[in-house]
Formats: C-alpha cells, structure tokens, sequence
C-alpha cells in the first residue's frame, strides 16, 4: 500500500520531468501532466460494451520524440465463470489528429486470463497485442468514445504491433469498435 501511495505522489511529478508516463498501471497516471505533454498521447479508461459483454480497460501512451512509445494497458472481462484479463508495456503508437483515432500496441506483460481460449502461445507474455480507440468526446459531443478489443498475432493480418500501428486500419462506420458506457478516452497530437 505504501509503495502505491509513493508511486501517486511521484507519478505526477515523473511524468511531467520526463512527459513519457510509464506507471506501474494505467490508473496511476496523472492525466493532466500527460496533456500537458506537447508529445502525442492517448488515455483512458471505463468500460465499453461489447455486444453486451462489459469490458473494462485502462491504458496510457506516449509517443517520443524518437517515434517510440511508452505507457501501460490492462483490459478485463468476466462471462459465463471465465475471465480474459491481458496487461501489456506499450510500444507503439499513431495517431490521427484530424479524427482522433489513436492505435496502440504492445507487448503482453501478463495473461490471467483463465477462458482457455486466451491458452495459446499468441497470448502469451512476450506477444505482441493491439487495439484502436477514438476520442469522439473532444470533437462530437453526446457522441460515445469507442475502442476495439485486443488484437493478436495474424488478427486483421498483422503480425506485430508495430506494423498495426504504421498500417492505421480503420473499416468504415467504426467497424468492430464498441461504445464506451462509462469512462473517458482522450487522443492528442
């Protein structure tokens, strides 16, 4: 508990010295240091519903100035006794100013997921993981932010994160993206 509490007090402080936040969770970010960022940033978290099901989701990245990324994600679901619960390091990601759509990658930090069909190697630690979110809050009030669930190896033909953050996909009408029920998402240039 401690070393949380100093991790809030400090990650406030962390992010605005280095403007890449890289906590230990999602949450622990402190939002308004990340926008004062100049860099391009995506946060958020809540919960999204897909097709019923209630996803929560949390995430932070930073873009440096090296085209690199920085910062956190943790989605989780629970359904019929089962969970799909993945914390992933951030490596990649692009953004759209014009539409506020943001593409995040990373790589799996963790899996506890216990729905045995988030078993294979592709789900692994060490993979490489994805979504996509868009900010319609900053441009199109009364209009819900979206985002994806996650994407793996060979999903949508991607193999890497990296290449599904340079290839931007985007199907029209915010196909496959799920409405935010309660939370926030925020993308800036």
């Amino acid at each position: 508990m401690r070393s949380t509490l100093n991790w809030l007090i400090l990650s406030p402080l962390l992010a605005v010295a280095s403007c890449v936040a890289a906590p230990a969770e999602p949450d622990d970010v402190d939002i308004a240091a990340m926008e004062a960022c100049a860099s391009p940033h995506a946060n958020g978290s809540g919960q999204y519903d897909l097709n019923g099901l209630a996803v929560n989701f949390s995430f932070n990245a930073v873009q440096k100035s090296n085209g690199s990324a920085n910062g956190q994600f943790h989605v989780h679901a629970s359904y019929d006794g089962l969970e799909a619960d993945f914390r992933a390091k951030v490596t990649c990601l692009s953004v759209d100013e014009v539409n506020h759509r943001a593409w995040v990658g990373g790589v799996v930090t963790k899996n506890k997921s216990t729905d045995p069909d988030y078993a294979a190697p592709i789900y692994q630690p060490g993979k490489d993981v994805w979504f996509r979110v868009v900010d319609y809050s900053s441009g199109s009030p009364g209009v819900a932010d979206r985002s994806t669930f996650l994407g793996f190896e060979g999903a949508a033909g991607f193999l890497t994160s990296a290449a599904y953050c340079a290839g931007r996909p985007w199907p029209d009408a915010d196909a496959r993206t799920w409405p935010v029920t309660s939370g926030k998402i925020t993308v800036k240039p």
